[in-house]
């Protein structure tokens, strides 16, 4: 018997090739999507996690609670490290972590530029990293220290062996003794680096960190097995009441802990409470991944009742033999088993192809793990449900069927059957609507993203890095630069130009609450910065060397303005920490970070000869290669020792909106992808409701209805349908996207426009794909469909 459905599986699957292949292709590209999401959910779910301490690892974060609002972050004292190990026998382990710096790291005539980040010597035992040579317990106890990449080692030794012991220099200037060399860190590190050196390096050159009121780099610590983080947490919250001065009525800084497993998937804050991250897109793409896999299984089901007529006549012989109704239901089911197992291999293959591209577009390294015997399990799991979902409908529908009444020719479906099918392709339309909507908002708001204005022209501006001897004579290098082609203007900051992250409540003006604690953000600059960035002065002016006492005056924007209260701030006195000075100048609101967060107040304080920071040289518009060529010349001249890097501060822009960007792209890819199926699941119903309809539109013809009044009348009960799935999806799709929004503090209005744009997008999509079966209904010769009358 079993031999005998096999045959049968395969007879009905060549005698009836195009509907094998329509059902296998819609099978296949529903599988092959959800496998590209489960990959990718896979890597970031794993991002973070691969630590053997993983689950006593944390990440203190700050609550920063002032001038009405709570800002969290994980800006620490620089000291706190060593200060929370000492105070909490709770700890076992603790480390600072600074941000990533580059470097020209050179051994002989060798050198390259590499990042890595300043640590405390706790670091390698907490985070388990590999050593190859050296100990790690000890590695980086000492001044001077650091210890590199297997990478590194390689490049600039040969071995992990050879380069313990060894001399490498930094910035042609300072040298460093190799006293550990780690394994290279996994592609899906959240934080990679190829050298670690020690921290109190870092704090000698960083003085301003041993205040405890100061705030810039990263804490971790590792928790021993018997602690309790919650009880931790509770102490940790006024840990820093009595150290840091400037808590007070106004002002506080709650300390927390944050599992290191959450912290890549977990980065948002809003009000002080955790608000979401990159696990909304986690979330996001397993509920697309799952809708994908039912849209496919809807196809299935309507495509296979479309055919129901063409297997009734079979159904009815078999029982009248003496089939029982299990058995036929295993057969249909297997005959659904069968296929889904085609359709899934035609998904790998598809996944193999497509995988690449994929992992371009999402900067992954993501590759099929039939190694892995947890995905084999997956891969069996899509068969058993799939083939059970998308065959189960048609199984029991078949197998149900009167034996009688389909041999006398008498095949009839009752209202629960037509019910049935008619709300399989409204859930199909109303998830298309969903797509289709939320891929025209995502684009519309990074389109607004990438075009607002920012209050600064990014176009043309290219930023450098002042190292080596561009940092120490930045004046010459300026003047030189400005003589040459294409180059239009050059100032320097002392922050990224799309990153502040300094803030202060340090700031002092007339009529202030002496209570109070405002924090402002604050850089330093130098002259021309107005004019190379092009931000519009508002009142008063910009930095000159022409006023000598600019060294002590400010530029506030215009939210410092408004927090602070004056009406008129040029010429008004302001005192930044303990330098007393005046307010020279108001520029316009300009975006200094991420449109995720309202502009802040901000001080703009002169620093013409400030030795590290970015240079930022506005080009000629047009000349960018001459200015390229211009630039590159003379940092070879000036700066022969350090490799000439540059990069254009709108492609770094658009990288602070990279994930967003993704996100995008997939969303058009997989709701195109479900609009596909599902109107393949749409073509099955209009083929099914033809075939059943055949005799009545053949007794229409003869009777005199045109082909146009036949078209419209098989294709308005379609429309029906989707106008059904638009009702139920624009009041959905409006929510969902209303909560996407408010992530963004600048962010473009749900205009009603979108839901028609839609909605008529679903109905044209609708009518394309009804009426190639509704027109070869209509132009039947009727003859041949009532010929059997």
């Amino acid at each position: 018997m079993f031999s005998n459905y096999i045959k049968v599986a395969f007879r009905n699957l060549l005698r009836n090739k195009a509907f094998s292949v329509i059902n296998i292709l819609g099978l296949a590209l529903g599988i092959a999507s959800s496998l590209l999401i489960f990959l990718w959910i896979q890597d970031e779910v794993s991002i973070g996690t691969h630590y053997p301490n993983g689950a006593s690892l944390y990440r203190i974060m700050e609550h920063e609670i002032a001038d009405g609002r709570i800002v969290t972050d994980e800006d620490t004292p620089g000291i706190l490290a060593d200060e929370l190990k000492k105070q909490f026998p709770e700890i076992e382990y603790a480390a600072g972590f600074s941000g990533p710096e580059s470097h020209l790291l050179s051994v002989g005539s060798k050198s390259t530029k590499q990042k890595g980040h300043f640590v405390g010597a706790d670091w390698l035992i907490m985070y388990s990293i590999p050593v190859l040579a050296g100990n790690a317990t000890t590695a980086l106890t000492t001044p001077n220290s650091v210890a590199i990449s297997r990478k590194l080692a390689e490049i600039y030794f040969g071995t992990p062996q050879k380069a313990v012991g060894k001399t490498i220099r930094f910035d042609n200037y300072a040298d460093h003794q190799i006293t550990a060399v780690f394994e290279n860190l996994p592609a899906n590190s959240p934080e990679p680096y190829d050298f670690l050196r020690n921290w109190k390096q870092y704090l000698q050159r960083e003085t301003w960190l041993m205040d405890w009121s100061n705030a810039g780099p990263g804490t971790r610590i590792q928790l021993r097995p018997d602690a309790n983080p919650a009880l931790l947490n509770a102490k940790l919250k006024t840990f820093l009441k009595g150290r840091n001065t400037d808590i007070g009525p106004t002002f506080n800084i709650e300390l927390f802990l944050q599992p290191e497993t959450e912290a890549y998937l977990y980065s948002d804050f809003k009000d002080g409470h955790r608000a979401g991250g990159r696990i909304e897109y986690v979330q996001l793409f397993s509920i697309v991944a799952v809708f994908l896999l039912l849209i496919a299984s809807i196809n299935f089901m309507n495509l296979a009742t479309a055919r129901s007529v063409n297997r009734g006549r079979e159904v009815g012989v078999r029982k009248v033999v003496g089939a029982p109704r299990a058995a036929l239901i295993a057969q249909f089911l297997g005959e659904a088993m069968f296929l889904t197992f085609l359709a899934l291999v035609v998904a790998l293959v598809l996944v193999s192809i497509i995988l690449p591209a994929f992992n371009q577009l999402t900067g992954k390294e993501l590759l099929l793990p039939f190694h892995d015997p947890a995905f084999g399990l997956v891969l069996a799991g899509i068969l058993l449900v799939m083939g059970l979902l998308a065959g189960s409908y048609p199984a029991l529908f078949l197998s149900s069927l009167n034996p009688i009444n389909v041999l006398k020719g008498k095949l009839r479906f009752g209202s629960g059957a037509l019910l049935f099918r008619r709300g399989l392709v409204v859930f199909q339309f109303v998830l298309s609507m969903l797509l289709i909507v939320g891929t025209l908002v995502i684009y519309r708001q990074l389109d607004y993203i990438q075009t607002k204005h920012l209050g600064y022209d990014r176009e043309n501006l290219i930023r450098i890095q002042g190292e080596g001897e561009i940092a120490q004579k930045y004046t010459a290098f300026k003047q030189e630069l400005l003589s040459m082609p294409g180059i239009q203007s050059v100032t320097h900051m002392q922050t990224d130009p799309l990153y502040n992250g300094n803030t202060t409540d340090g700031v002092h003006w007339i009529g202030k609450d002496p209570t109070s604690a405002i924090q402002f953000n604050n850089t330093w600059i130098g002259y021309d910065f107005t004019k190379t960035m092009k931000i519009k002065v508002l009142q008063g002016r910009d930095f000159s060397p022409s006023y000598g006492t600019d060294t002590t005056n400010y530029l506030i924007n215009e939210a410092a303005a408004k927090r602070i209260g004056y009406k008129d701030p040029v010429g008004q006195p302001l005192t930044f920490g303990k330098q007393p000075g005046k307010i020279v100048g108001l520029i316009e609101d300009f975006h200094f970070n991420s449109l995720h967060v309202p502009i802040r107040p901000l001080i703009i304080r002169l620093a013409e000869t400030w030795n590290y920071d970015n240079i930022l040289i506005r080009t000629q518009p047009g000349q960018t290669q001459q200015a390229l060529a211009s630039l590159q010349a003379i940092c070879a001249k000036m700066n022969p020792k350090y490799p000439f890097t540059y990069s254009f501060v709108d492609a770094e822009y658009n990288r602070l909106y990279q994930s967003e960007t993704i996100v995008r792209t997939l969303a058009v890819f997989f709701a195109g992808l479900a609009i596909f199926i599902a109107c393949l699941g749409l073509f099955g119903l209009a083929a099914f409701t033809a075939e059943q309809r055949t005799k009545e539109i053949g007794i229409r013809k003869v009777l005199g209805a045109s082909i146009s009044s036949i078209v419209t009348l098989l294709s308005s009960d379609f429309l029906k349908l989707v106008m059904v799935a638009i009702l139920i999806a624009i009041p959905i799709a409006w929510y969902v996207c209303s909560n996407w929004l408010e992530n963004f503090a600048y962010k473009i209005a749900l205009s009603w426009w979108v839901f028609a744009a839609a909605s008529l997008l679903a109905i044209l999509i609708a009518l394309l794909t009804v009426s190639f079966q509704s027109i070869k209904a209509a132009l039947m010769n009727p003859v041949k469909s009532l010929r059997s009358e």
